[in-house]
């Protein structure tokens, strides 16, 4: 699915390379989902996972049928973020209480992980590696780190302060082509290889819903915009899509659909078209 979007984008690309107005990106809407949802996130099979204002985590399939539920809200808080790149095995992390749920496919439980354990304290950004671990970013200890399914650290990074002059803060990573991207809005959007040497500094600054759909294609929004960045060509190409994309909470490209989360906690399914 993620091919769709390359090629899509990638055919946009061709008619505003040369413009600085804003292309237009044409959607039309499919479906909404009208619950009080407060997140959301999708796996590459084209599922739903849905968080409502209850806590409690919806998986939809790509027909739009509940087909799961994980409802043990009240053994772990609120839900911070969630990781679903991986149908197979979902990340839910407890922010509060440091702690990463894992789910199957099924969203039946499959292992708890106590980072308070492995004197892991402080963490904002979790996500699943490409070998089936969980990469995570250590505030305190300012490294990035690589644990297995029980906490056990398997790889940290050199201390960042080393690195930087001023340590970013990643609210975001993602494990894309053999690359890890860690994206700070105040900073940028790190790139790293998987023994944690830094390679590049992206300086996508203050974006909202960076997502890196692969080496060359990297989507956000502001206040205004989408915005598609295209770092082999240092490209940064501007859409118009919605007359305010202020009033939406979230955005996030799937293949050649765009979901958006509004601030009632409606989501609005929209299929991109390529004309």
């Amino acid at each position: 699915m993620k091919k769709l979007l390359t090629i899509f984008f990638a055919s946009l690309t061709t008619n505003l390379a040369f413009t600085q107005e804003p292309g237009q990106l044409k959607l039309a809407l499919v479906s909404k989902i009208v619950q009080s949802i407060k997140d959301f996130a999708t796996d590459n099979i084209g599922n739903l996972y849905l968080v409502t204002s209850s806590n409690q985590l919806k998986k939809i399939n790509d027909k739009g049928d509940s087909v799961a539920i994980f409802n043990d809200n009240r053994r772990y808080g609120r839900i911070y973020s969630i990781d679903a790149s991986n149908p197979l095995k979902v990340l839910l992390y407890y922010k509060d209480f440091s702690t990463i749920v894992i789910l199957d496919r099924m969203l039946n439980l499959r292992t708890i992980v106590d980072l308070k354990k492995q004197n892991i304290l402080q963490v904002r950004a979790v996500a699943s590696s490409y070998d089936n671990n969980i990469w995570l970013f250590d505030e305190l200890d300012n490294k990035l780190k690589k644990i297995d399914d029980a906490g056990k650290v398997l790889f940290e990074s050199n201390d960042f302060r080393q690195v930087f002059d001023s340590v970013p803060v990643p609210e975001r990573i993602y494990d894309r082509d053999g690359q890890l991207y860690l994206y700070d809005p105040a900073k940028g959007l790190l790139v790293f290889d998987y023994y944690g040497a830094k390679k590049n500094n992206l300086q996508l600054l203050h974006w909202t819903d960076l997502q890196v759909i692969d080496r060359n294609t990297i989507t956000a929004r502001d206040s205004q915009h989408i915005y598609l960045y295209k770092p082999a060509t240092l490209q940064i190409l501007a859409y118009n899509a919605f007359p305010e994309v202020s009033i939406y909470k979230k955005m996030h490209f799937n293949g050649n659909l765009l979901y958006c989360l509004t601030k009632e906690g409606v989501v609005e399914i929209y299929r991109v078209i390529n004309n």
